[in-house]
């Protein structure tokens, strides 16, 4: 007997009844399955690069869609830990990966909501006696259910101060990590070497986080992919000489200061298309859809990278 198994809607009390011993499930017949699937699908044709990124999840989801098996026979199946590190450069796709796990743990009936709160240290460390423990449980309490994304979570921890109550939002986060296990998943966000530092200083947090995963740095070819996809997006896109100036700009900017990946790139093309609408509105003509639509390498060159390398 071959058997295909469906996640009940939220607040349903009736449990799947167990098969026998001799069943079959076919995971690729689960309907949760179906909907991890395109939430990563959809994953991989909007994003560019992220290898071994998209490796992981793809593992993750593996891991629960045995789980959910594994409840059907009346085994052992305990939720997993699934609290995350993600360690990279800025602009490498961190905010946009947690957004996706969450969608993905959600189909797959391990979050509840597919909701992901985003704070930094303002948003759990008071400045006082008795502030910090309200701030840190008002921000787990809104992630309830979902993710909570701590961006830059090495500042947290800062043991030159003894005054600081960063360690006191620490140990609430420890607790709720451990006790909420299986409804809410905390992702530590940050720089390689200062969230190694971070994860380090603290065996309790260290040993409570899963999965470690590294963002790299993208490459020219997947930042000027990049910028096409963003372009075709908001219905715009490059002449051939705009694109080969667009080359141009990735490679000098590459090579300057404060440079942020895919956020730098979106910068870039905002200020082009900001160029663009300076000089179509300048025009004593009438305009159409091409030129509302299109970019050219005088909107790309008219940048202060060129300037600067020259």
């Amino acid at each position: 007997m071959t058997a295909g198994f469906s996640m009940r809607p939220a607040g349903a009390v009736q449990e799947p009844e167990l098969l026998p011993d001799d069943a079959r499930i076919d995971l690729n017949a689960d309907e949760a399955a179906a909907r991890a699937r395109a939430v990563l699908a959809d994953f991989d044709r909007d994003t560019v690069g992220l290898t071994a990124v998209k490796r992981r999840l793809a593992e993750i989801a593996a891991l629960l869609l045995v789980s959910r098996a594994r409840t059907r026979f009346g085994l052992s199946a305990s939720k997993p830990s699934l609290h995350m590190s993600f360690t990279g450069g800025p602009g490498t796709g961190k905010t946009t990966v947690a957004m996706r796990i969450a969608e993905m743990l959600h189909a797959l009936g391990y979050l509840r909501t597919p909701r992901v709160v985003a704070v930094t240290r303002d948003d759990l460390v008071g400045q006082f006696i008795g502030h910090t423990a309200p701030k840190t449980k008002e921000a787990i309490a809104r992630a309830a259910g979902g993710v909570l994304f701590i961006d830059e979570a090495y500042y947290l921890h800062r043991p030159e101060n003894e005054r600081d109550y960063g360690q006191e939002a620490i140990e609430i986060l420890l607790q709720e990590m451990e006790s909420e296990r299986g409804s809410l998943v905390v992702v530590f966000a940050g720089y390689a070497d200062r969230m190694e530092k971070f994860l380090s200083s603290n065996p309790g947090l260290s040993s409570r986080v899963a999965h470690h995963i590294r963002f790299d740095d993208y490459n020219h070819d997947e930042l000027v992919r990049i910028a096409e996809l963003m372009l075709a997006r908001d219905s715009y896109s490059f002449t051939a000489d705009a694109r080969a100036a667009f080359d141009s700009y990735v490679d000098l900017r590459m090579a300057m200061p404060r440079f942020a990946n895919a956020r730098s790139i979106r910068n870039a093309l905002e200020r082009c298309r900001l160029r663009q609408a300076i000089r179509l509105a300048a025009l004593s003509e009438p305009i159409g859809l091409a030129e509302l639509t299109t970019l050219t390498a005088a909107d790309v060159r008219g940048s202060s990278v060129f300037a600067q390398a020259g």
